[in-house]
């Protein structure tokens, strides 16, 4: 099955009531979400040079935004400002996708411990409930609106421990390894896989089983891991 590889987006409200000092944040906010899920899905490759003409072409928006996302985009490690010769989109190396996948399955084993204690019956039921629409969106071959749905999985996950420094530090993190976690679906037989691991995990925490379940999310971190490494390999080879 073909992937689709369209995007969700949500387009402002042409009722909205004016707010003139509010829009310009609104767009440049849009910009960013659309410039990120085009690095993010490899539709621009990394080592590419980021054109701003071409871009407000795309994106039908000025440069304005445009210059703000890739500044923005450049904080979360995507992109890569090279002095008086522009911006690219950060190349992914085999050393960098170990550094942070390392510490990214560190920080979620230690959140899986935290919210089977501290989680509320609430969180862990929107979890479920996005891993239901997540299914939706895997059985459809849906790959781009199953990726959002799976990271927000991953991100309540998180927030359900209630340590707002953890929460905090897992964001920053997971802006650099988003783009590889991406990489890691596009093989069928492991995006499948990963669902499965999805399932195990979700059961994990509906138990609360804190000593299984920050085995699972280690092993599903290190398991998307080899993936990239895998998909760099071939890249370079």
């Amino acid at each position: 099955m073909a992937y689709n590889m369209t995007q969700d987006t949500q387009p402002i409200s042409a009722n909205a009531a004016p707010q003139p000092a509010a829009e310009p944040r609104l767009l440049a906010a849009e910009v960013v979400e659309r410039l990120r899920d085009l690095i993010v899905q490899g539709e621009l490759a990394p080592g590419v040079k980021l054109n701003e003409r071409v871009l407000c072409e795309r994106l039908r928006t000025s440069r304005t935004p445009v210059r703000e996302a890739i500044k923005y985009l450049a904080s979360e490690g995507l992109v890569e400002l090279l002095p008086n010769r522009g911006a690219i989109v950060t190349p992914i190396t085999a050393a960098t996708v170990r550094e942070m996948f390392v510490l990214l399955s560190a920080l979620e084993a230690l959140a899986g411990e935290l919210a089977c204690a501290n989680a509320s019956d609430t969180d862990i039921a929107e979890i479920r409930a996005l891993h239901y629409q997540m299914l939706v969106h895997h059985a459809r071959g849906e790959l781009a609106q199953y990726f959002r749905y799976n990271q927000e999985i991953h991100l309540h996950l998180v927030e359900s421990t209630g340590n707002a420094t953890l929460t905090n530090t897992y964001r920053g993190l997971n802006a650099h390894v988003r783009r590889a976690r991406y990489m890691a679906n596009f093989s069928r037989e492991r995006w499948d896989h990963a669902v499965e691991e999805h399932e195990k995990i979700l059961d994990a925490l509906v138990r609360r089983d804190g000593v299984l379940l920050p085995v699972l999310l280690r092993s599903h971190l290190n398991n998307k891991m080899l993936v990239v490494l895998e998909e760099l390999g071939q890249q370079t080879g």
